[in-house]
């Protein structure tokens, strides 16, 4: 999993509430078991006509908002089931930021695991983000996690955001549930000698 400790991104907006995962990644693209190639499909209900043609009015496929990788959104989001592939098709899409009010809590774990930072800002702060971005075509946003801080380019905006002590060391060091695991290979291997020598495992030569 890829680290984050500093990103600058272009912002876009998407100022809906409730978003929930069926929208994020559709139920019939689930079938693939990699994790990767899912970006083709985020959103595709709303990014695409039923004929297959892309939907104009969709604001992710407006040429401003063409490689934006932090996401300005509403309350609720990543509500619904509890699909790891939604924060797969975020993060393969191109997103590495999603700032919202709240989010739905299984959601919000994956996306530490998956490798993209969901910020909480109160609903009046996410809506400034959201009308800047709105107005300006390309309105960037740089945010630090180790001082757990947001500021745009001219330094107008400047928030601090909470985030929990062991979420961002996992963040900082790309850290998911298997690379936490490998961080105590030496140890678990000390103990599985330990217990076999007690006679815990029969020990094979």
């Amino acid at each position: 999993m890829k680290a984050i400790n500093k990103h600058t991104g272009k912002t876009v907006p998407l100022d809906r509430v409730n978003i929930d995962t069926d929208q994020i990644i559709p139920k019939q693209f689930l079938k693939r078991i990699e994790r990767t190639g899912f970006g083709q499909f985020l959103f595709y209900d709303w990014r695409f006509n039923q004929d297959g043609s892309l939907n104009k009015e969709f604001i992710l496929n407006e040429n401003k908002y063409k490689n934006a990788s932090v996401l300005l959104t509403g309350e609720n989001f990543g509500t619904g089931s509890s699909r790891e592939h939604a924060p797969w098709a975020l993060n393969d899409y191109g997103f590495q930021i999603i700032i919202a009010p709240s989010f739905a809590d299984i959601f919000y774990n994956n996306c530490f695991q998956n490798g993209i930072l969901p910020i909480k800002l109160s609903k009046e702060k996410v809506k400034n983000l959201i009308s800047k971005s709105e107005k300006n075509n390309d309105f960037i946003l740089n945010i630090d996690l180790e001082s757990q801080r947001i500021w745009d380019t001219e330094e107008e905006i400047s928030e601090y955001f909470e985030i929990e002590k062991f979420r961002k060391h996992c963040l900082q060091n790309g850290l998911d549930d298997i690379g936490l695991t490998l961080e105590k290979e030496k140890e678990i291997k000390i103990f599985e000698s330990n217990r076999s020598n007690i006679g815990g495992i029969i020990k094979n030569n």
